[in-house]
């Protein structure tokens, strides 16, 4: 399954409703919401700076994971950013299939 880092940013009525659940409260509804599209969360942390929450999550599409950040953005109680994750193993893949490419100009 995909891995993505998903970054998370609250607006101010978002942190009005992590101080009303508390932090292991809103890391359960991430789970729940995770699992439901058929995922699990690998590792779930605050944060001081631009975001305040990170989550790695394992999704069974790329349209899971943008499923997720739709509905999620759409709420207007945070903001996501959602990273892709790719593997060691997938970029020896990469870096072993030819690609047919000319520069601009060349």
């Amino acid at each position: 399954m995909p891995k993505f880092l998903v970054k998370a940013s609250y607006t101010a009525d978002g942190a009005r409703g992590l101080l009303k659940e508390g932090g292991t409260g809103r890391r359960d509804s991430v789970r729940k919401l995770v699992e439901g599209l058929g995922g699990k969360v690998e590792a779930f942390y605050y944060a001081f700076g631009d975001d305040d929450v990170y989550v790695i999550t394992e999704l069974p599409s790329t349209a899971a994971g943008l499923a997720l950040t739709l509905a999620v953005n759409a709420s207007g109680a945070a903001r996501l950013t959602t990273v892709p994750l790719i593997s060691a193993e997938e970029i020896d893949v990469a870096t072993k299939t030819a690609v047919n490419y000319r520069a601009p100009g060349a």
